[in-house]
């Protein structure tokens, strides 16, 4: 059985290593875009992205359910938005993964921008940046401010949160452009 020592640890290192790719994936959009042709990275995304989005998701899936149903800490309302909008995607790209269905993308561009945007508010509440706000307000549930986990100096649950989502962002808009970039060159 996992300790929350050892989740944190290991979800706080996927964490960095998707930021990173967040760097990368954001660099491939910007010079594919500014040049008008895909770079050959845009190209190996436009392949792989739904398998990259699919792994993220099916991750952070994991990673919630793990800290909820292993660990034992309670979502508050803010964790359960987030997971309405991840949970979904799993499915719908694991679907998209066996019909070969490049559609999935738009959606899934609507379901991650929602979840980039509560995520990042309740990223913001933890570090005291917005104002706090009761979430037990609306029923019982923790506080959204609450801290559960906090590795690396600046890397809480909802920090997780926002690095898959805006993963899975990336990675289709980076589909997208790639299709666009595609149709324009003919």
């Amino acid at each position: 059985m996992i300790t929350a020592s050892q989740a944190n640890l290991l979800f706080s290192i996927l964490t960095v290593i998707g930021q990173a790719i967040i760097i990368a994936t954001l660099f491939v959009i910007v010079v594919s875009w500014k040049r008008k042709k895909s770079h050959k990275m845009l190209v190996f995304l436009d392949k792989h992205g739904i398998l990259f989005a699919f792994v993220v998701a099916l991750v952070a899936m994991t990673g919630s359910l793990t800290y909820s149903e292993i660990i034992g800490y309670e979502p508050c309302k803010l964790c359960w938005f987030q997971r309405i909008l991840m949970y979904p995607q799993v499915a719908l790209f694991g679907l998209a993964l066996l019909k070969k269905d490049r559609s999935i993308r738009d959606y899934s561009i609507l379901l991650s921008s929602l979840g980039v945007l509560i995520a990042t508010y309740h990223y913001a509440l933890q570090m005291g940046v917005a104002p706090v706000t009761s979430c037990s307000a609306v029923g019982s549930s923790v506080s959204c401010s609450q801290i559960f986990t906090m590795q690396f100096g600046y890397i809480t649950i909802p920090m997780m949160s926002l690095t898959a989502f805006s993963m899975i962002l990336l990675f289709m808009l980076g589909l997208r452009l790639h299709d666009n970039l595609k149709k324009s060159s003919k």
